[in-house]
């Protein structure tokens, strides 16, 4: 049984999360991770279970900003930036590549991570990724607090823009 909570008052660190992707739409907006800009929106076959976004000033194994569900009943728009503390990594393969996902809560806001929550988030992964014909993906088990700060940790992009730009 997975259980992960939010329970310290202050988090160690807290992460910038750009919402790409809103909570209940099968809408996948893509952006240029480095300037915000908007590319372009693809359909997915599935509604995202919560706020989907990246980590502003990060790079991951697959060349990409750090994957992010942002754990909230808030409705976040595509396009907001939230204040949020980490309190989970879900470890995600995709083609070989290391793509884990964070999961993190709006700063103040409390949250468990209970089983129901981790089947939504790998019912929504596999079921999109069923849906791409040669993508490979594995999910592994979900980790605590302190395994996603180090990943994050380990993911800091030095050179990125938007992250010394303040957006």
């Amino acid at each position: 049984m997975v259980r992960l909570h939010c329970d310290r008052p202050e988090c160690e660190e807290t992460l910038r999360i750009f919402i790409e992707n809103e909570a209940g739409s099968r809408t996948k907006n893509l952006y240029d991770q480095r300037t915000l800009a908007y590319l372009r929106t693809v359909d997915v076959s599935l509604p995202y279970p919560y706020p989907y976004g990246f980590v502003i000033g990060t790079r991951s194994g697959d060349d990409d900003c750090v994957d992010c569900f942002v754990l909230t009943a808030k409705l976040l728009s595509t396009g907001d930036t939230v204040t949020c503390e980490p309190i989970g990594l879900l470890e995600h393969v995709e083609d070989g590549e290391i793509d884990h996902k964070v999961l993190a809560v709006p700063a103040g806001e409390h949250r468990v991570v209970d089983d129901i929550t981790v089947q939504e988030l790998e019912r929504f992964i596999g079921g999109v990724f069923a849906n791409m014909p040669g993508k490979r993906m594995d999910i592994g088990p979900v980790h605590g607090r302190s395994a996603a700060e180090a990943y994050v940790a380990t993911c800091r992009d030095d050179s990125s823009q938007t992250d010394r730009q303040g957006t």
